[in-house]
């Protein structure tokens, strides 16, 4: 039996390359005679930068700013090709790297994003992959474009930061002092929702409370970034405000496509087009995914649903291993997924759940296995 091992990160528990190393073993200890591929997956989130240099790439660190200016170490990627950059976020303007107290996106910014990017360009990355989940900012990128040279202005010609809080001061803004290589890069933004910018749908509104914003300072957020980019399709003539993804990582996508040009993709598309899915799912008998909860969400386009999609086109059933199962588990076997099997075997807190991960989803491994060994012999 030909299997490709494709888990996604267990978000706070376990990674998606020990993830893969975890159901591998599990699969070995079960006495299921196979053949396995193990292509850890990514869908623009955690473990982008690890998925895609994985096979050859180089990993980077820079001096960047957290989501409050706070100075902080980060990474990014270069892929093997050494033109290609990969950007997470998260990891200079993400939610995990600020306390719950110290959650507000009136005050955060993307700025750290723009470092991160700037720094992959001057070392020579002409296409840069930039992950946008898990932010902890509402700026609408504009702390990033800051940071890379953009200048936005008062009514007294005063610069303004490029905090969630402070974009409804801006009156001009100025793009002739931005990078210059940033003409010839490419920008892909690899973003697993669709959310516009504005609306009931738009960053603020779903996104905001996520990110400590109480209902007040949502309604402040939504009318800033309805001000600012107002002012942009007005001043550069771009209007992103309504296309999909650009509300995504509080406005970071609209961000990337109004101040660098970048280009919307669903992230797990991305990574499988990196990966080579389209040959080593060829031939393959089953796919097995993970992920750490699976629920209605993950039909948003989350990791595990796009590589069941892209496999189902070639004939191959899919089953996902889950942390644990919320409501839609019918819709997403109806998108797909031929099994969920959760890995958690019986009460357990969820603070045992992540710390024990690894070992869960092992054993789960293992079951599985068994279960196809038996159906082997059945037929």
């Amino acid at each position: 039996m030909k299997i490709l091992v494709a888990p996604n990160a267990l978000k706070g528990s376990v990674s998606a390359i020990e993830a893969a190393e975890r159901i591998e073993r599990g699969l070995k200890r079960s006495g299921l005679e196979m053949v396995l591929d193990l292509m850890p997956i990514a869908d623009g989130g955690d473990d982008t930068m690890e998925v895609l240099t994985a096979s050859g790439g180089t990993i980077h660190e820079v001096q960047v700013l957290d989501p409050l200016g706070r100075p902080i170490t980060a990474h990014f990627g270069i892929l093997a090709d050494g033109r290609t950059a990969v950007v997470e976020m998260a990891r200079a303007s993400g939610l995990k790297l600020l306390e719950p107290s110290e959650r507000n996106p009136l005050k955060t910014s993307t700025y750290g994003t723009g470092q991160l990017i700037a720094a992959a360009v001057k070392n020579g990355a002409r296409r840069v992959i930039v992950g946008i989940g898990g932010s902890a900012t509402n700026d609408g990128g504009v702390g990033c474009a800051i940071a890379l040279g953009l200048r936005v202005l008062d009514e007294t010609g005063m610069e303004v930061p490029g905090e969630g809080g402070s974009l409804a001061r801006a009156r001009r803004m100025d793009t002739e002092h931005m990078m210059p290589e940033l003409r010839d890069t490419e920008i892909m933004i690899a973003c697993d929702v669709d959310n516009p910018l504005l609306g009931p749908r738009g960053a603020s509104a779903v996104f905001g409370p996520q990110k400590g914003a109480t209902p007040e300072q949502v309604t402040e957020l939504e009318a800033n970034l309805s001000h600012f980019f107002g002012l942009v399709a007005q001043t550069l003539g771009t209007d992103v405000r309504h296309r999909p993804c650009a509300g995504a990582a509080g406005g970071l996508g609209g961000g990337l496509m109004t101040f660098l040009g970048g280009r919307p993709r669903s992230g797990i598309d991305l990574v499988l087009d990196y990966l080579n899915f389209q040959t080593r799912v060829s031939g393959i008998d089953l796919v097995i995914t993970a992920e750490g909860r699976m629920d209605v969400q993950t039909l948003g386009g989350k990791g595990p649903l796009g590589i069941a999609k892209r496999a189902w086109e070639h004939g191959v059933p899919t089953i996902a291993l889950a942390g644990s199962i919320g409501e839609g588990e019918n819709q997403l076997v109806a998108a797909g997924f031929r099994g969920i099997f959760p890995i958690v075997p019986g009460p357990m807190s969820l603070e045992e759940a992540m710390k024990r991960g690894g070992e869960l989803l092992e054993s789960a491994a293992e079951r599985v296995g068994r279960l196809l060994a038996l159906s082997r012999k059945l037929t």
